[in-house]
């Protein structure tokens, strides 16, 4: 299978996620947007998947990417290709989408737990997962609903977790795919954000969790192999 990823930053690569490709030998190729990468031909590619960044879906001017990316994503919707956005990448397949993305209510930074919603618990794709659920979670932002999608997952910070749409089409506002050294390398880069409040954790608080990165890795390895599974 042919898997091709959008990276925005250095510092958020694919985790856990290029470890389950290559073990399962599949093809991996990237657009890193920070190193001006190419587009990719959607006609080579089977899966797309929309990495996170600290950028926001509307800084079309500060990242002029951004646009093509958008369009990209919008076509690979469109043709049918599966695609799966994480963070940021969630938060662009919404807005492709049509719907609305926007400062949420609060910053979520550290592990927090997702609660599946009725249509969560029911899924192909998470219902494997204990209704409630910690997972790791970098984000300022949020978004409605698109259109036709199933609201998957929520937590008490912020309504819309996960949903999927026309069943090839996934966002995760929160990170399943990260290891310790990607939160080791993310937090210097952001740590504008570290301020104190009530779903921000601090560094030591997001790095002892070592359990929870193991589980957080497998219920991602699990969810790329239902939907491999799927044939989404």
């Amino acid at each position: 299978m042919r898997i091709h990823y959008f990276q925005h930053v250095s510092f958020e690569g694919l985790g856990c996620i290029e470890t389950w490709a290559r073990k399962e030998k599949h093809q991996l190729t990237g657009t890193r947007f920070y190193q001006n990468d190419p587009l990719p031909e959607l006609e080579n590619l089977d899966w797309l998947v929309v990495m996170g960044g600290p950028m926001g879906v509307a800084d079309e001017q500060k990242y002029p990417w951004l646009t093509p990316e958008k369009r990209c994503i919008e076509r690979a919707i469109r043709d049918g290709r599966t695609v799966l956005g994480i963070c940021l990448g969630a938060q662009l397949i919404a807005d492709v989408l049509g719907a609305r993305v926007y400062p949420n209510r609060h910053k979520e930074i550290g592990w927090f737990p997702i609660e599946l919603t009725e249509e969560g618990r029911r899924s192909s794709l998470l219902g494997f997962l204990p209704v409630k659920f910690d997972v790791f979670h970098w984000h300022g932002d949020t978004f409605d609903l698109p259109a036709g999608a199933v609201h998957l997952a929520r937590s008490e910070a912020c309504e819309h977790q996960a949903f999927v749409y026309t069943e090839r089409v996934v966002g995760l506002q929160f990170h399943l795919e990260l290891t310790p050294p990607n939160v080791s390398e993310l937090i210097p880069n952001c740590a504008d954000e570290l301020v104190e409040s009530k779903y921000i954790q601090s560094p030591s608080q997001m790095l002892s969790r070592t359990s929870a990165f193991q589980h957080a890795n497998q219920a991602m390895n699990e969810i790329l192999a239902r939907l491999l599974g799927l044939g989404l």
